[in-house]
């Protein structure tokens, strides 16, 4: 296991530094903005690899929410008999073509990337490397501004795709969504700058991907 991650740390390690110094440094010779601009388009890249699952998964998740009032049927009617209550809930699943685990896929996937991309963004390429605001890529932002931003576009990315309603699911999704955005920005006030600005700009993709797709889901719906 330990070598598998390795071998992907590399790999990462060895695509980032091709996209900036066979690509990105070639055009734009200042590094204090070619690293933050290569670490923008690593991040764009990495997202579009994997935007088909991502896809898939939030379709699946807007169709769970969809019938979270039917689940919530199902609930009070068959509260007092579990085994029937999840042979319900299944078969309406199976009928609905959704998968209760479909959106846990890209999450799942995303976390060995980003662990792996903890150890290569601390490489020493980003020392002394500034980028807009950020006086070392290499270190905590010292004004906070990528700790508000990594908490409050985490926040948005994961309510787009919450539940809503006056209902205790929605409730607790809404909860959770804001105990992850604090969870962040505290996180990310103790992280070096070029991993917190990946994670944002990967919150950016996921946000424009979840507008997107809802809208394209909507109409489909309105359609039908």
């Amino acid at each position: 296991m330990q070598n598998i991650f390795s071998s992907i740390i590399q790999f990462l390690v060895k695509c980032f530094s091709f996209i900036h110094d066979k690509g990105i440094s070639v055009v734009i010779t200042d590094k204090n903005l070619s690293y933050g601009i290569g670490i923008i388009i690593f991040t764009i890249i990495i997202r579009s690899l994997l935007l088909p699952l991502n896809i898939k998964a939030m379709k699946s998740q807007l169709k769970m929410t969809e019938i979270q009032p039917e689940v919530k049927k199902i609930q009070e009617k068959y509260k007092k008999d579990p085994a029937k209550l999840n042979e319900e809930t299944m078969k309406m699943y199976k009928e609905k073509g959704v998968s209760p685990l479909g959106g846990c896929l890209p999450m799942l996937l995303q976390m060995p990337v980003l662990m792996a991309l903890y150890y290569v963004f601390r490489d020493n390429q980003f020392n002394g490397i500034h980028f807009l605001w950020i006086a070392d890529l290499a270190k905590p932002d010292k004004l906070y501004i990528l700790a508000i931003l990594s908490g409050a576009t985490t926040y948005i990315s994961s309510t787009l795709l919450a539940a809503k309603g006056d209902n205790p699911q929605a409730k607790q999704a809404s909860t959770m969504n804001i105990v992850m955005g604090v969870f962040l920005t505290m996180m990310s006030l103790n992280i070096n700058s070029s991993l917190v600005l990946y994670w944002v700009f990967n919150n950016l993709y996921q946000i424009g991907q979840t507008v997107l797709i809802k809208r394209s889901h909507k109409k489909s719906l309105v359609e039908a």
